[in-house]
């Protein structure tokens, strides 16, 4: 008969254990009790949901149905308030009894919240606009509550509070974080790297405190800083407190297990002195320690599913943490010794602060003890293979940390073992992606959604692509999903296109109802499909705000200090003397920070806060240039035939009329034209979007798909047309064929090439498919509903969206 098998706890631990009991057919019958009222999901991709790259159905590892599935019984929603250890009953906070032969305490960690002045208020729990960092309920509050707020602190300079600030970007427009140590993630990194991982985020636009401790959360009906107990104060009107984790273990010490900092356990797992009572993860302490990391959860899983179901020499000895991740978009691996213990350890240390680079390996005895590595993590693999298994190092010992001839920088599949770790996030190893892919699975996506590896940071997904392409013999399949508009919705641009259309789906959200499986919304996936949805609809489209990117909501470009810039139209660079004493004086008036000319022949007012957009549109009294969006933004040209002795054509009439036409349209990517007035390319037309040359006859050349960025690519010639009306009409055909066929944030230069030269003279010039005329009728349509988006300086259309800003105090 089935033993009965109870597990306290639905998190990643105690469902982990779960799935190794399952795998090894071990004879029970399971219930399951977890506080929140989902099935179980990865923790640390909580950060990525917060920061917008991930929606919450990618989060979750088991959904309800996987229980059912397997025949647990998952009582949701429910905490055990205490176990009788001599009946073997564990009770529910409304005093249900539920019997077992087998118990197993996965309960986990929570948020350690200091006791701060001002967090909490009386019956109220966290005071209004304070927030933990743990479980997705909080997640989810956090982003409601963002929308209609400007600055946030974060405190705690770890792991956790650094995904926290970098989260938080993508919601409000300043974040600083407070950490009470002397730098960043102090627990895992020497002090010179911590700095140089500050200079790192700095450079995203986070500021960052260090030794700084918070003594008092300010505002009396919500919050509205943060005091420091050096004085100082710091506005904001969100906290998010990632001040570390503490094991959830009371609800054994009251029921009278062993507990120290963690619930006590041996080497096979078991509470101490109890038999039939085993415990995992977060809340357990073994041997004197305890993790917050998910490698050794995975450890703990294994020895004690072993156990459990009969495997008597089973043993758990400890993990050798190792640890490979991005911390808020940076690179950062670590493993073993932060600092050299004893006198005769070698140190191996790099740093070039500049591009923020640090790199460090301890070695004791002939073995790696500890490596850290920031910003360059290319020999990561060899690192962490030396430092599980006691690898031989080379007698030159920087080529543990550049490849100089020594070991190779990347492991190769074929190398690996079948129980080495991939994706340390999710705890998948080699082996199960090579099963994956046995069992048919050939796509990279495919086994990254089946195994979970590279669902976590994403640093390993390189490497699961490699072994993924090495199982499978070379032979990897194609993603259905690499064709897809964008990712939430499953259908190519077409077809997407199409059943837009059928259905006369005119907003976002109405797209998501009726063409993703459940439903569900995506958050990568809204402006593109917002961006589409303005081009099919034009005025019949359902503006909803929220599938909008923060300068698309306000117009303007937003800055790494959360400030924004302003720069208004100039139509082909052609300006006015009226015009440029305007600019200075709302300069002047407004105390800009910065006037810059920019590459695009405007001018650029920087540092502009976002309660003072609507009045400085107002004051400039000029359209937008549109220097922010996925648009059409400006027209260079030179001075062409009117001035210079060697132009051909009227290039700066030509250049303000297709700018007069054509501004301010949606397209996939942003759109960059020029317009020369001779071969002579002053204004530098062969590297744009489209780019127009006059040439002798009074002919004019049309370039398409250049690029002068990071990508450098001269345009392909489309067509040499005779006349300026001709250059106009075929411009906007060209764009309106880029708008419907181009992939979300595909740039010219890569579609032009995709399409072909030859396909794209035949489509738009020859007229082979006989589009030739609705695409003149769209580009048309969206011409004439064009609106001056600064003109909402006199009727926001939500409340909030120029709420004013809390002052930015300077740190000194």
């Amino acid at each position: 008969m089935p033993q009965r098998l109870v597990v306290v706890g639905n998190g990643m631990a105690g469902a982990r254990t779960v799935e190794e009991i399952l795998a090894r057919r071990g004879d029970f019958t399971i219930t399951m009790f977890g506080d929140e009222p989902y099935g179980n999901y990865n923790r640390i991709m909580l950060s990525n949901l917060l920061a917008g790259v991930e929606d919450e159905s990618g989060i979750f590892l088991n959904d309800l149905g996987w229980y059912a599935d397997n025949g647990i019984t998952l009582h949701h929603g429910q905490r055990i308030a205490r176990i009788d250890r001599f009946s073997k009953h564990v009770y529910t906070s409304d005093g249900t009894a539920t019997p077992y032969d087998k118990l197993i305490i996965a309960t986990g960690s929570r948020a350690h919240v200091p006791p701060i002045p001002g967090i909490h208020r009386s019956g109220r729990g966290y005071h209004q606009g304070v927030f933990a960092f743990r479980t997705l309920d909080d997640t989810r509050n956090m982003i409601r509550y963002a929308r209609d707020h400007e600055r946030a602190v974060v405190i705690g300079g770890g792991l956790l509070g650094l995904e926290a600030a970098r989260g938080l970007q993508n919601h409000l427009s300043h974040v600083t974080l407070v950490h009470s140590a002397g730098h960043l993630m102090n627990a895992q990194l020497s002090a010179q790297a911590g700095d140089i991982l500050r200079g790192s985020v700095e450079k995203l636009g986070i500021e960052v405190v260090t030794g700084a401790r918070t003594t008092e959360i300010l505002g009396k009906h919500a919050v509205t800083g943060v005091k420091l107990a050096d004085g100082r104060t710091i506005p904001c009107d969100v906290v998010v407190v990632a001040a570390g984790i503490r094991a959830n273990s009371e609800v054994a010490e009251i029921s009278g297990l062993v507990v120290e900092r963690g619930i006590v356990v041996d080497d096979q797992m078991r509470a101490q002195d109890e038999p039939d009572i085993y415990a995992v993860g977060e809340c357990v302490q073994h041997r004197g320690e305890t993790y917050g990391l998910v490698a050794p959860l995975w450890d703990q899983a294994r020895v004690l599913a072993d156990h459990i179901t009969g495997k008597a020499d089973a043993a758990y000895h400890g993990s050798r943490v190792a640890t490979k991740l991005k911390v808020a978009g940076v690179d950062v691996a670590a493993m073993g010794l932060v600092a050299p213990e004893r006198d005769d350890d070698e140190v191996v240390t790099f740093a070039e602060p500049r591009k923020g680079v640090y790199k460090s390996v301890i070695i004791r005895d002939g073995r790696l003890v500890g490596a850290t590595l920031v910003g360059d993590i290319g020999k990561v693999a060899f690192l962490m293979q030396a430092f599980d298994r006691g690898l031989a190092l080379p007698e030159e010992r920087a080529e543990l940390m550049f490849d100089l001839g020594g070991p190779s920088a990347e492991v190769s599949p074929a190398e690996m073992a079948d129980d080495e770790q991939v994706c340390n996030c999710n705890g998948v190893t080699k082996g199960t992606v090579v099963s994956c892919v046995q069992g048919g699975c050939k796509t990279v996506n495919g086994v990254m959604d089946k195994t979970k590896a590279g669902k976590g940071c994403g640093t390993c997904k390189g490497l699961v692509a490699q072994i993924v392409e090495w199982a499978a013999g070379g032979e990897v399949e194609v993603d259905p999903a690499a064709s897809w508009y964008v990712p939430g919705v499953p259908m190519p641009k077409p077809e997407l296109m199409r059943a837009i259309r059928e259905h006369r789906l005119t907003s976002v959200s109405s797209v998501f109802a009726k063409l993703t499986p459940g439903g569900d919304e995506d958050a990568k996936s809204k402006m593109g499909l917002a961006s589409l949805l303005k081009m099919m609809w034009g005025d019949e489209y359902d503006d909803e705000r929220d599938a909008r990117f923060i300068n698309d909501r306000v117009h303007a470009n937003i800055q790494r200090d959360g400030t924004f810039s302003v720069v208004p139209q100039m139509k082909g660079g052609v300006t006015t003397p009226a015009q440029l004493r305007r600019i200075a004086e709302v300069a002047e008036r407004h105390q800009v920070p910065m006037v810059k000319l920019t590459g695009g022949q405007r001018i650029d007012l920087l540092g502009v806060p976002k309660d003072k957009l609507p009045q400085i549109w107002a004051d400039l009294d000029m359209p937008s240039g549109w220097a922010y969006g996925k648009s059409f933004r400006t027209v260079k040209t030179c001075v062409g035939s009117e001035f210079c002795r060697f132009g051909v054509g009227d290039s700066t009439s030509l250049g303000i009329a297709i700018e007069e036409r054509y501004q301010g349209i949606e397209g996939p990517g942003k759109l960059k034209l020029a317009v020369t007035g001779c071969p002579r390319n002053c204004a530098e037309a062969y590297v744009k979007d489209v780019g127009v040359v006059a040439i002798d006859g009074g002919k004019w050349e049309i370039y398409v798909g250049g690029a002068a960025g990071a990508h450098v690519r001269k345009g392909d010639l489309l067509v040499t047309v005779d006349t300026a009306e001709e250059v106009i009409r075929l411009t906007g055909r060209f764009i309106q064929y880029y708008r419907e066929n181009g992939n979300w944030l595909e740039r010219t230069y890569a579609f032009v090439p995709r399409v072909g030269i030859d396909h794209l003279r035949s489509l738009l010039l020859d007229d082979s498919e006989g589009i030739a005329d609705s695409l003149d009728a769209a580009i048309s349509a969206s011409v004439a509903a064009y609106k001056d988006p600064w003109q909402e300086r006199s009727s926001p259309v939500t409340p909030g969206q120029f709420r004013t800003s809390l002052p930015l105090t300077v740190l000194s």
